[in-house]
C-alpha cells in the first residue's frame, strides 16, 4: 500500500505527508521537479524527466489496488482506476469507476469550448478553499483505511 502524489501543482503536499506519517504510509511525490525534497524517510521525491505526462506514466505504471493516488489530472484518474487504486482530487472529490467516465467527457467538452472560443475570454476555476483543504484531509484519511481494510 502507498500513496502517491501527482505533485506538480498540487496544493495539498504537505497534508498528505501528515497523513501518510500517522498511518507509516510509503509516499511517492512525483513531479517534473522544482519541488523541495521532504526530509521525512516515509518520502520518496520521485523526479521524472520533463515532457508530457511523463509524471503521470510514472504513477499509472506503479498504482495499483490497496493504494491512493491524489491527482487532479483526469486521465490520469481514469488509468489509475482501471489499476484499481483510489483516486482523489486535491480537493478531497473522488474519481470512482462511476464517475470517471462523466469527468472524462466533461473535460473534453470544456476543452473544446476552450479551443471555440477565439477571444480567449473565461478565467481559471474557483481558488482552493480552507474548506477545500479541510475536505481533502477528511476524504484522504477515508480512503487510507478503506484500502486498509
Amino acid at each position: 500500500m502507498a500513496l502517491y502524489i501527482d505533485a506538480d501543482a498540487c496544493p495539498v503536499k504537505q497534508e498528505a505527508e501528515r497523513v501518510a506519517t500517522r498511518h507509516r504510509l510509503q509516499m511517492y511525490v512525483v513531479s517534473n521537479g522544482g519541488l523541495r525534497p521532504s526530509q521525512n524517510p516515509l518520502v520518496e521525491n520521485v523526479i521524472v524527466s520533463e515532457g508530457a505526462d511523463v509524471a503521470d506514466m510514472w504513477i499509472a505504471d506503479r498504482c495499483g489496488p490497496g493504494d491512493v493516488v491524489v491527482t487532479g489530472d483526469i486521465p490520469l484518474a481514469a488509468k489509475c482506476i482501471e489499476a484499481g487504486a483510489r483516486v482523489l482530487r486535491h480537493n478531497g472529490e473522488r474519481f470512482t469507476e462511476a464517475n470517471i467516465g462523466q469527468q472524462l467527457a466533461m473535460r473534453d467538452l470544456m476543452a473544446d469550448l476552450r479551443a471555440a472560443n477565439p477571444l480567449g475570454a473565461g478565467g481559471g476555476g474557483k481558488a482552493f478553499s480552507k474548506s477545500d483543504r479541510s475536505r481533502f484531509l477528511d476524504a484522504l484519511e477515508r480512503e487510507i483505511r478503506a484500502a486498509k481494510a
